[in-house]
């Protein structure tokens, strides 16, 4: 399962103070919430952001998360962008896919001249739904590693794998 960073806007308008905002960072962490947090002297005039790390399956839970910090802050709270912290694992791969709405048909990693290579199968039908660099791009941010994307024409009928001319 992937890792989410969900960032939250928990401070618009720059009016909490150092010790209003570290009272809200305890209070998180004790709900056992997992924060990354500016130190209050770094703070940004508006716009006050944290993080919190969650497994992926935990942003369905993502409004119940801005409650939570909006409760802590004391203020309105808004939900911000969502990453993912990736360890170049096949999860991470499917994760990317999924984000574009594809499964692929499969993952394989090999070594080739002492370089990790990860090569990625999709039916000629999802391949055709996203433009293949941007894929690509997604992929290889994720996995830090070679990616080839191969798409399977001998799942489609009149292919040549099935003798069609």
């Amino acid at each position: 399962m992937r890792t989410a960073v969900m960032r939250v806007v928990i401070d618009a308008d720059g009016v909490l103070g150092p010790d209003a905002y570290e009272a809200g960072l305890v209070q998180l962490r004790e709900a056992a919430v997992e924060v990354v947090a500016s130190p209050p002297a770094s703070l940004p005039e508006r716009r006050r952001e944290v993080e919190l790390i969650l497994d992926e399956a935990q942003l369905a839970d993502r409004e119940e998360y801005v409650g939570l910090c909006s409760r802590a802050f004391g203020l309105p709270a808004a939900p911000g962008v969502v990453t993912f912290i990736s360890r170049g694992t096949d999860d991470d791969a499917r994760g990317v896919l999924a984000g574009f709405g594809l499964q692929a048909v499969d993952v394989e990693r090999f070594t080739e001249d002492d370089d990790e290579v990860v090569r990625v199968v999709l039916d000629p039908e999802q391949a055709m739904r996203v433009p293949e660099g941007r894929l690509h791009t997604a992929l290889e941010a994720a996995l830090n590693c070679e990616v080839r994307i191969v798409v399977d024409t001998a799942a489609r009928p009149g292919s040549a794998a099935e003798g069609a001319p």
